[in-house]
């Protein structure tokens, strides 16, 4: 779960701006919130309006670019590639910053660090505890205070291994990042809090923009295909798309549209696992390809769509690519139902609504409220769709609003900083403009290149 975001001097961020999943003072829909941690509660939906380049998909991207650094690092001899704020000339000589506090596995943290292109400036990682926090690590430059750590493993050989780990982190590198890749989890007894911190990292948050089809759903699901086909079925039925059933029809390799490498690619990853069952999940060009190995052999199968024939007891069998862009949408996004609705699982989503009806868009937040209430998941999305912005299905701490100052920085704020009574409609004080977050469109008059019309 996400506590805090706060960045830096990225991207159209300039002075640091905070979103926060705290819940604010008020008590209506108590189910909105999650079990408390250490005593920690928090709301289980967010949604960020702005206007168009006010820096919603910025919000997102700096959310993705720390997940991307931590789990994927940088090459010894790359520079750390993102983009300082442009508009005010002291940002290119100041450093960026990114914090994360998080909650996972029954403990709060703070994760952050401060860099450049050329380097990791600052790191730190602490507990968060009503008591008071407790330093794990903290890096200056490249200098490292371990302390925490190397009292929790008082052998010297695993102390000597958690200090050559630190002292070999690169300056454009993670230490977080390093103990993944130098699996110092095998050689060292005591690292729980990083590798939890690692763990969120990795399987919790997920960043999911216009463009990206979520598929990790999925692979969980093929160690039972009829009860995946059963799911999609329901949740078609459900959204009313008038598609009958879904299937996976077996292909030939021959017969996959699929580039040549990257089907090559799977398939030495597939061999390379020592299980003797693994499975791939690829899509490309809106068809979607389960590969998989079972006692050795490879079997390639295609996910199809079953529509009814008029008058017929047959179906019809489609290519999702001839769906409808919206159904092919919904069908996206059912395997990210699923995994909500398991638990433990942060969603940040840029542009869900693309392609979706907005009763949809309503539909899938409603039903994530209402059947999440004993999980501890969120639903992150940056939004157009102004007809969410309703108390009937959202609290004022869950709605945040994105705008431009006058130079040009993203600026964030929630609707809990306004006096409205809990049972305001606010969508149309939000079009005319009252909370920010909306296009300051211009007089048209001043067009000139346009004829004038009588």
């Amino acid at each position: 779960m996400l506590i805090r975001f706060s960045v830096e001097n990225f991207s159209s961020f300039n002075e640091r701006q905070v979103i926060s999943f705290l819940p604010g003072k008020g008590v209506l829909k108590p189910e909105h919130k999650t079990k408390p941690v250490k005593g920690v509660s928090l709301l289980k939906t967010a949604l960020v309006f702005g206007a168009n380049a006010s820096g919603k998909s910025n919000l997102v991207r700096a959310i993705e670019f720390g997940r991307r650094l931590v789990l994927a690092g940088t090459r010894s001899d790359a520079m750390i590639g993102y983009k300082k704020f442009r508009l005010d000339a002291s940002a290119t000589n100041r450093n960026s910053r990114i914090e994360y506090e998080i909650q996972h596995k029954g403990k709060n943290y703070a994760y952050g660090f401060v860099f450049n292109n050329t380097e990791i400036v600052e790191e730190w990682l602490y507990e968060v505890k009503k008591s008071g926090d407790i330093k794990l690590f903290e890096r200056n430059c490249n200098e490292f205070d371990l302390e925490y750590f190397l009292k929790k493993n008082p052998k010297e050989d695993h102390q000597q291994f958690l200090r050559f780990t630190a002292r070999a982190t690169p300056v454009n590198q993670l230490f977080l990042t390093e103990i993944r890749t130098r699996r110092v989890k095998e050689n060292v007894k005591d690292i729980e809090d990083l590798l939890n911190v690692n763990d969120w990292f990795l399987n919790s948050l997920k960043v999911i923009f216009p463009d990206d089809k979520y598929n990790e759903g999925l692979k969980f699901e093929l160690e039972d295909n009829e009860k995946l086909l059963t799911i999609f079925q329901e949740f078609l039925n459900y959204f009313d798309t008038g598609i009958s059933g879904v299937c996976l029809e077996r292909v030939e390799m021959e017969s996959l549209d699929l580039p040549s490498k990257v089907v090559s690619s799977i398939l030495d990853q597939l061999h390379s696992k020592e299980s003797e069952s693994a499975v791939a999940v690829i899509s490309h060009s809106r068809n979607t390809f389960f590969i998989s190995k079972q006692n050795n052999e490879i079997s390639f199968k295609k996910f199809m769509t079953k529509h009814k024939i008029k008058d017929q007891d047959n179906e019809e069998f489609f290519d999702p690519g001839d769906e409808s862009d919206g159904t092919n949408r919904i069908m996206d996004f059912i395997p990210l139902i699923m995994d909500l609705l398991k638990g433990d699982n942060v969603f940040v989503v840029d542009e869900m609504e693309r392609s979706l009806h907005p009763n949809l868009m309503y539909d899938i937040i409603d039903l994530f409220i209402d059947k999440g209430r004993e999980v501890n998941s969120q639903l992150i999305i940056a939004t157009h769709e102004s007809s969410l912005l309703t108390q009937k299905l959202l609290r004022k701490d869950e709605l945040w609003f994105v705008v431009k100052d006058k130079d040009g920085a993203t600026r964030l704020h929630s609707l809990e900083e306004y006096t409205i009574r809990f049972d305001k409609e606010i969508r149309k004080d939000y079009l005319l403009g009252r909370y920010k977050g909306v296009p300051r469109i211009g007089n048209r008059r001043k067009l000139t290149i346009l004829p004038n019309q009588p």
